[in-house]
């Protein structure tokens, strides 16, 4: 009886889902961060990292959505120019890929998340999933940015999906 109690003790700890993160995202501008535009919700499940946004304020459409390497949103110089959130680095690649693809391409950026979508009254709700994040853990340490503009998921006709500026970043910690 006590071996099936401590298997079974066992079992339910492995299925324990880790708390969800709440990251709160913020406009940010060349000049810096602005007011927050609202939260991200990130969640596993067994298909892979679930975000569900609880945003405001947005220009409605389709947007680029990524992981950025580092966790800062300072502003900062691209190409002699200053830049939104430029401190937050590309695109989140710790395989090494060096290209912009789908959130299912094995060999693409592992940071690169399915589009946002805004509504036509600047809200964003609809959760997106990301197979190849399997941990919360690995979110950690880096920034989550919303661009203007759609994305490709290609590094073709331009790279890195064609989006726009950065518009919103958050620190995940």
């Amino acid at each position: 009886m006590r071996q099936w109690t401590l298997a079974a003790l066992l079992a339910a700890a492995g299925s324990v889902q880790a708390a969800p993160l709440n990251i709160p995202l913020n406009a940010v501008d060349a000049n810096g961060t602005g007011q927050q535009v609202g939260t991200v919700k990130v969640e596993q499940s067994r298909y892979g990292l679930v975000f569900t946004p609880t945003l405001s304020g947005l220009t409605p459409g389709i947007h680029g959505f990524h992981l950025h390497t580092n966790a800062d949103c300072a502003p900062g110089s691209k190409d002699g120019q200053p830049s939104a959130a430029e401190m937050a680095g590309g695109h989140w690649d710790p395989d090494g890929a060096g290209k912009h693809g789908t959130p299912w391409q094995d060999d693409a950026h592992r940071g690169d998340l399915p589009a946002l979508y805004v509504d036509a009254d600047g809200n964003s709700g609809q959760p997106v999933l990301a197979p190849r994040l399997k941990s919360l853990d690995e979110l950690k340490g880096h920034a989550l940015m919303i661009h203007a503009g759609g994305d490709n998921h290609a590094d073709h006709p331009k790279p890195l999906g064609g989006g726009g500026v950065r518009v919103a970043c958050g620190v995940i910690k």
